[in-house]
């Protein structure tokens, strides 16, 4: 059974990344070309200040995989390989949760559970920590910028399964619904206090001339010693298409994830004496 459930499971991420990837293809990536464009065009503009400021120049080095191959086969094939291993996560779960989850029925556990994996993993990192383009950010804090988001996915899940058994021990005395709407409380409070102690991303910046300024990851105009504008800052539509797709993305790898697999799975458990019995009577002879 557990393996029977792990292949579903498996099948299903597949299926979630190959849908998030043709959403992010069409949507996202025109975004990202023009991220990447954008910011090819303020390191033109930045090295031609460095030139006339007698600053040393930097080689970039030459790209590895064209924009072709990245856009297509490398986006394509991370995305579904993520999802096959979120999908055997989700399984894995999944098969430790069945039969402990009181009266829910398997194929509603599925879709509770994806929803719940969507908002530990994305949704409330995301809150925090929204996701920005590619090249989009300032390179000398990217560690520090996926440590905090780690944090945020540990803790919101860690604080959503306390909820989840907070609530089931309040269930006998508050009943169901109520016991379920203290624990989502309880869970808003905990994360809200998190989000308040962890420090903003612009901060992390704090000691580069450039984005120490504005306080901000996201790059405002380029200016010359004069203080004039010689660059733009980055489009904020873009910025919010970016975010709006990506959000979106991984509401659908889950929202397949959770139906693919609550339609595979849920067969595993329908009962089949009474079909069996259906068929033996049928089958026996008349005295």
């Amino acid at each position: 059974m557990e393996k029977q459930i792990i292949g579903r499971g498996l099948l299903a991420g597949a299926i979630g990344g190959l849908l998030a990837f043709l959403f992010a293809r069409i949507f996202a990536e025109p975004v990202i070309q023009r991220a990447i464009d954008y910011e090819s065009g303020r390191d033109e503009a930045q090295e031609t200040l460095d030139k006339a400021a007698g600053h040393p120049m930097g080689d970039m080095g030459a790209e590895v995989f064209t924009r072709s191959v990245q856009s297509n086969v490398g986006i394509g094939l991370g995305m579904i390989l993520f999802g096959v291993a979120m999908g055997g996560l989700f399984a894995v779960v999944y098969a430790l949760s069945v039969g402990r989850a009181g009266k829910v029925s398997p194929r509603n556990l599925a879709l509770l559970l994806a929803g719940g994996f969507f908002a530990a993993l994305y949704l409330v990192p995301f809150l925090k920590y929204p996701a920005n383009p590619p090249s989009i950010g300032h390179p000398d804090t990217i560690g520090s910028r996926t440590g905090l988001y780690l944090v945020m996915v540990v803790l919101s899940s860690l604080f959503l399964f306390g909820a989840v058994l907070l609530g089931r021990r309040l269930a006998p005395r508050f009943g169901s619904w109520s016991a379920s709407l203290l624990a989502a409380l309880a869970f808003v409070v905990a994360i809200g206090i998190v989000m308040l102690l962890l420090p903003q991303l612009g901060h992390l910046s704090a000691n580069t001339a450039e984005f120490g300024r504005q306080a901000t990851e996201t790059p405002q105009p380029l200016r010359d010693s004069s203080g004039a504008i010689v660059y733009p800052g980055f489009p904020a539509d873009d910025l919010y298409r970016f975010r709006l797709y990506s959000l979106a993305a991984q509401a659908i790898l889950w929202l397949a994830i959770g139906l693919v697999f609550a339609t595979l799975t849920g067969k595993l458990f329908e009962p089949t004496g009474g079909r069996d019995a259906a068929v033996a009577s049928t089958a026996k002879p008349a005295a």
